[in-house]
């Protein structure tokens, strides 16, 4: 049997934050499709989505104890309310506020989450990884404030937004705590899908009733793309398992936006924006800067090697 070495374990988010920025790219590309093509509310999005976190919630917990205990189910709750409380507030803010004040805003989540992570889990960072988590967060402050169209309606958007982005910052934050709790992949998970779709009613007290007068393709389209983003939430729960926060926020908050820009040139020939170019350039310098470090701070180094005492045996043999 091949054992795991300390860069294997170290680097086993990596795979799972490729494929998360893979899944939210390509959602991010084609989710305003419903919206733009047929109109479709923004809080009806949301309730197919709460419903399609059902399909990865099943296949992950198949064949696996779903963890009930006081501990899983906290964290859990937690992490699904302040995931999807915060997706209907920002529904909220955007019907009465700018979006390109509102996003930018929403987009420093991975701060609040640097942040705590930094302070309550002691991650450290080096000054290569730091610089790599300030270039993320640029980058998707840059990705935010070229979209969006200005509205005069009130303040309210404003705490909305702030609220929104601290939700998502401690959500991703507590995450990781589950993680350390020993609160496994899949129930983490089906936490979240219970608790995005606990907030169903809500969505549709805001729309005062379910929609009937829509074509069949606008929930079909709606499926297909929220499918996206939630085997996408998924992988960032697997990713926030396995890699520290302070790295693994920002780095998937910066990246998911660039395959978004390129597949969006691609398909339907938009041309990026200074600020998109600018973020861009940024998210991948930075991004790699922390994965760089990442896997040079889990090499074992010769000195480490060599004082291992030859008369014990590896906690993993």
């Amino acid at each position: 049997m091949t054992v795991p070495t300390s860069s294997d374990r170290a680097n086993s988010w990596i795979p799972y934050a490729g494929l998360l920025v893979l899944f939210w790219g390509v959602w991010g590309a084609f989710s305003s499709l419903p919206t733009k093509l047929y109109a479709y509310p923004d809080p009806m999005v949301y309730v197919v989505w709460a419903l399609t976190m059902v399909v990865p919630a099943w296949f992950s917990l198949r064949g696996k104890r779903f963890d009930r205990s006081r501990t899983a189910g906290g964290y859990g709750l937690l992490i699904g309310l302040t995931g999807a409380g915060g997706q209907l507030l920002l529904f909220k803010a955007l019907t009465i506020g700018p979006a390109y004040v509102i996003f930018p805003i929403v987009a420093l989540s991975p701060a609040i989450t640097v942040l705590l992570a930094f302070a309550a889990l002691r991650e450290r960072l080096n000054g290569w990884s730091w610089t790599g988590v300030l270039l993320a967060l640029v980058a998707i402050v840059l990705f935010s404030v070229s979209t969006g169209e200005a509205s005069d309606t009130g303040w309210l958007y404003l705490p909305l937004a702030v609220l929104v982005c601290v939700a998502w910052g401690v959500q991703a934050f507590f995450m990781r705590k589950a993680a350390l709790a020993g609160v496994d992949d899949a129930s983490t998970f089906g936490w979240m899908t219970i608790s995005g779709l606990l907030l169903i009613p809500v969505a549709v007290l805001m729309m005062g009733g379910l929609p009937l007068a829509f074509p069949w393709q606008a929930p079909a389209l709606t499926a297909g793309t929220q499918l996206l983003n939630s085997v996408g939430a998924l992988f960032l729960v697997m990713a926030m398992s396995r890699g520290k926060a302070s790295i693994v926020a920002p780095v998937t908050n910066a990246l998911a936006p660039v395959l978004t820009i390129v597949l969006s040139l691609l398909v339907f020939g938009a041309a990026p924006t200074g600020f998109q170019v600018a973020g861009i350039v940024l998210a991948l310098a930075g991004s790699t800067l922390m994965v760089y470090r990442a896997e040079k701070g889990a090499e074992p180094t010769s000195a480490t090697v060599t004082q291992l005492p030859r008369d014990k045996k590896s906690p993993l043999a």
